[in-house]
């Protein structure tokens, strides 16, 4: 016999505090709780915050029972909900570009570490940008700074150009179709790059595996296939004294740290928050 999921109560005399947790005991995912109060804060048009802080006892929206629907198919809950935080801005996300990752915040806190002063007017490349995830996240962090996002998919910078006028961003982020580093000329302070890294037989979940493209997450059989490309144009790229911050997986510290080494470049390991391995940076000396 299949079995799945229980099904929904009715939404009809239900409060939010019950279906919450209902909707918790549903969703199979590392976070079921903060899934099931993301979907309720946008069914309900209010942020996650005054979700908490005011709504707990407000009536069940109609609409929450579809989102969970969706939620239990696997949709990510930035494709359901339109959006997601990274660092300090929101992101408008969807079918057709990668979810932000809060491990991908990594690269951003190295960058603030090497550019400790925020009025700093940094030339920033985003390589990859997707939906210009880290490129907007440092241009509100440094206010003077403006910067390159360069992606070979048209539908993500569809979705950088929005989030871009969206953040008040658009006067100083350019963005344009690209192969990697092909074509770029110039010299920037901060290079940042979330390339695809997972290789072609790795197993996946079903939320990333059905939904997010697979071009920005598979890079040949080692998952190191663009690393190989990217690596190599750091060096005429990068400003005196500036700095690039690549992302990895956390089991690619060294193969990655290699390819570096082999382009002359120091590479300088970071971890994540939860203490993995996650991004590489080299630094460009003064002349």
């Amino acid at each position: 016999m299949v079995t799945g999921p229980p099904p929904a109560p009715p939404a009809s005399g239900r409060g939010v505090r019950v279906a919450l947790a209902e909707a918790a005991t549903r969703i199979a995912s590392a976070t079921p709780r903060l899934d099931a109060e993301l979907l309720m804060a946008h069914a309900l048009g209010v942020s996650h915050q005054d979700l908490l802080l005011k709504h707990l006892g407000d009536p069940e929206p109609d609409g929450f029972a579809g989102l969970v629907e969706r939620r239990l198919a696997h949709e990510p809950v930035a494709y359901i909900t339109g959006s997601r935080g990274f660092w300090t801005v929101e992101i408008g996300v969807g079918p057709g570009v990668l979810v932000p990752r809060a491990d991908s915040e990594t690269l951003i806190a190295a960058a603030v570490a090497h550019f400790p002063d925020r009025d700093m007017p940094l030339r920033v490349l985003d390589l990859g940008t997707g939906p210009g995830t880290l490129l907007l996240a440092a241009l509100s962090e440094w206010s003077e700074a403006h910067g390159l996002g360069v992606d070979a998919s048209e539908e993500a910078l569809a979705y950088a150009r929005r989030n871009a006028d969206a953040l008040g961003l658009a006067e100083r982020a350019v963005l344009k179709t690209g192969d990697w580093a092909t074509g770029i000329a110039g010299q920037f302070d901060l290079i940042l790059c979330n390339p695809p890294y997972i290789g072609t037989a790795e197993e996946l979940g079903p939320e990333v595996r059905e939904h997010e493209p697979s071009s920005a997450l598979f890079a040949g059989a080692d998952g190191l296939d663009d690393y190989r490309r990217i690596i190599p144009d750091l060096s005429r790229l990068l400003a005196p004294g500036g700095i690039a911050v690549l992302e990895i997986g956390w089991t690619q510290g060294e193969a990655v740290s290699a390819l570096m080494r082999g382009a002359g470049l120091d590479p300088v390991l970071h971890h994540d928050l939860g203490g993995h391995p996650r991004a590489l940076a080299a630094k460009m000396p003064r002349n």
